[in-house]
C-alpha cells in the first residue's frame, strides 16, 4: 500500500469541511483541512450565516428601542440612537469567537490546518501554498460563492452596489436600497437595513417571493414584510445597474417584457444565488468533470466518479446550507471510515431569519399533490395562540400538509418569531414517520408557541380546540 501524508485531506473549512475534518480525526484517521482564507469556518462564519445572525438580533434590538414597540409593555425610551460602528465591532467579535474557536476544535481533535489554496495534482495528491501533500481520500468541501448578474458590477469597497459580503459591512444606513433577488439572503439582510431606517425595495424576476417554499407561506410572508416597510416589484427583471458619484442608478422590465423604468437609490444589494466553487480546483487532473450547475456529482456515501475523492455541501447538488453541509460532513467521514453515514435530504429544513422567521421541512402542497398524495391540510394561526398573544407577537402561521390515506406528515410550514427553532420538532417527527395524529397526541407545554404545532396537527383532522 502506498504511504501517504494523511489518510484523509479535506478541502475547505466551511461547515461541512471543518466538521468532516473533525469528525474524520475522532474516527482516528490523521486527517488534515486545506483552507485559503485567512480564518476557518468558510462563507458560514466568516461572512454568512454568522454576521447576519448578529445584525438581524442587532437590529430587532435597535427597532424595539426606537419604534415603540416597548411602550405598550410599559418601558418607555427617550435618544435611543444607533451606532453602527459599535454594532459592526460586535459582530466581528462573535465571529472572532467563533472561527477561533474552530482553530481551538482543530488542535484539541489535532487536525492539521493547511494554509493556502489546495489544488489537486492528482487522484491522491494537492498542492497547497506551493507544497504537494498526499492524502488516501481527499473531500472536496469548498462552499459556493455569490452568483454575479449581468450588467450589474459589484464593488464592495465602495459600498454602493454590493453582495452580501458588502451588505454586511456598509460604513452607513442608506436612505434608497434595492434588495435583486427575493429569496432569503436578500430578504435577510433587506431586513437589517430596513431596520436600521433604510427604505427598502425588494425586486424579484418571479411572481412573488421566497421561490421553492409552500406557495401559501409565500403569500403570508409577503403581506407581512410588507406590513413592515418592505416594498416589492415582483415579476421584474434588472437590466443594468450605473453608479453615479453616490448613487446607483438601476434599469429594470417587466419580466415578461415591456417598457423599461429607472429608479435612484443608494445601495443596491445583489442576491440572485450562489454558484458552486470549483473552479481553479484542477479537477481536470483527476478526470473528474462537474454537471451543467458547475456542481460536482455523487453517490449515496458522497463517493465521486474518482475513487478515493469525496464531495459535499455547496459543491454537490441539493439546497446551499450549512447544516445540510455538516450533516454531509459527518457522514462522508463515517463513510471513509467504513462506517455507515447517512443523510436523509427529504428532510433538510430551511429557514429564513427574518421577524418573523419562515422555517419548512419535507414537502409544500403543491409538491405533495405534483407527487400523487391526496392530502389533508391542518393550519393554526399565532393570533389565536395564547403565548403569542400575551407577548403581542401574533403574525403568521403553522401549517400541517399530511397524506389523506395514511395521515403521515409530509411537510410542515410555519411564519412566526421561534419558527427556526419550532422546526426541529416537526424534523425529527417526521424522522421516525410521524402522522399528524403522532403530533397532535403528543403533550405540549403551556404557554408556548410551539402549541399551534399541535393545533395544527389537531387541525387536519377537523379538530383544533382553539379556533
Amino acid at each position: 500500500m502506498a504511504d501517504f501524508d494523511y489518510d484523509v485531506l479535506v478541502i475547505g473549512a466551511g461547515p461541512g469541511g471543518y466538521v468532516a475534518a473533525i469528525r474524520a480525526a475522532q474516527l482516528g484517521l490523521k486527517t488534515a483541512c486545506a483552507e485559503s482564507r485567512e480564518t476557518l469556518g468558510g462563507t458560514c462564519l466568516n461572512v454568512g450565516c454568522i454576521p447576519s445572525k448578529a445584525l438581524l438580533h442587532a437590529s430587532e434590538l435597535y427597532e424595539e428601542a426606537t419604534a415603540g414597540h416597548l411602550a405598550k409593555f410599559g418601558i418607555e425610551l427617550d435618544g435611543a440612537r444607533l451606532n453602527l460602528e459599535q454594532m459592526m465591532a460586535e459582530k466581528s467579535k462573535a465571529v472572532g469567537e467563533l472561527t477561533g474557536g474552530i482553530e481551538f476544535l482543530f488542535k484539541k481533535n489535532k487536525v492539521d490546518w493547511l494554509k493556502g489554496h489546495a489544488r489537486f495534482t492528482g487522484q491522491h495528491s494537492v498542492e497547497v501554498g506551493g507544497k504537494t501533500v498526499t492524502a488516501k481520500d481527499i473531500v472536496i468541501a469548498t462552499g459556493s460563492s455569490v452568483m454575479p448578474l449581468p450588467g450589474v458590477e459589484v464593488d464592495n469597497d465602495k459600498g454602493i452596489v454590493v453582495d452580501s459580503t458588502g451588505a454586511l459591512k456598509l460604513p452607513k444606513v442608506p436612505g434608497k436600497m434595492v434588495v435583486i433577488g427575493g429569496g432569503v439572503i436578500g430578504l435577510e439582510l433587506g431586513s437589517v437595513w430596513r431596520r436600521l431606517g433604510a427604505e427598502v425595495t425588494v425586486v424579484e424576476y418571479l411572481p412573488q417571493i421566497l421561490p421553492g417554499m409552500d406557495e401559501e407561506i409565500r403569500k403570508e410572508a409577503n403581506k407581512v414584510f410588507k406590513k413592515q416597510g418592505f416594498k416589492y416589484k415582483l415579476g421584474t427583471k434588472v437590466t443594468g445597474c450605473e453608479v453615479k458619484g453616490d448613487k446607483a442608478i438601476l434599469s429594470m422590465e417587466p419580466a415578461k417584457g415591456g417598457e423599461t423604468e429607472t429608479m435612484e437609490v443608494d445601495a443596491v444589494l445583489v442576491s440572485i444565488g450562489r454558484k458552486a466553487n470549483t473552479d481553479g480546483l484542477g479537477l481536470e487532473a483527476i478526470g473528474l468533470a462537474t454537471n451543467e450547475r458547475g456542481q460536482i456529482e455523487t453517490d449515496h456515501d458522497f463517493a465521486t466518479g474518482v475513487e478515493g475523492v469525496w464531495a459535499i455541501g455547496d459543491v454537490v447538488p441539493g439546497p446551499m446550507l450549512a447544516h445540510k453541509a455538516e450533516d454531509e460532513g459527518i457522514a462522508v467521514a463515517e463513510n471513509i471510515a467504513g462506517e455507515v453515514g447517512i443523510v436523509n435530504h427529504d428532510l433538510i429544513p430551511s429557514v429564513v431569519y427574518t421577524m418573523p422567521e419562515i422555517a419548512g421541512v419535507g414537502l409544500t402542497e403543491e409538491q405533495a399533490k405534483e407527487a400523487g398524495h391526496e392530502v389533508k391540510v391542518g393550519k393554526f394561526p399565532f393570533m389565536a395562540n395564547s403565548r403569542a398573544k400575551t407577548n403581542r407577537d401574533t403574525d403568521g402561521l403553522v401549517k400541517v400538509i399530511a397524506d389523506a390515506k395514511s395521515d403521515r406528515v409530509l411537510g410542515v410550514w410555519m411564519i412566526s418569531s421561534l419558527a427556526g427553532t419550532m422546526i426541529a420538532q416537526v424534523t425529527q417527527a417526521m424522522e421516525f414517520g410521524a402522522t399528524s395524529e403522532d403530533i397532535a397526541y403528543t403533550c405540549h407545554a403551556h404557554p408556548t408557541h410551539s402549541e399551534a404545532v399541535k393545533e395544527a396537527a389537531m387541525a387536519v383532522q377537523g379538530k383544533p380546540i382553539h379556533i
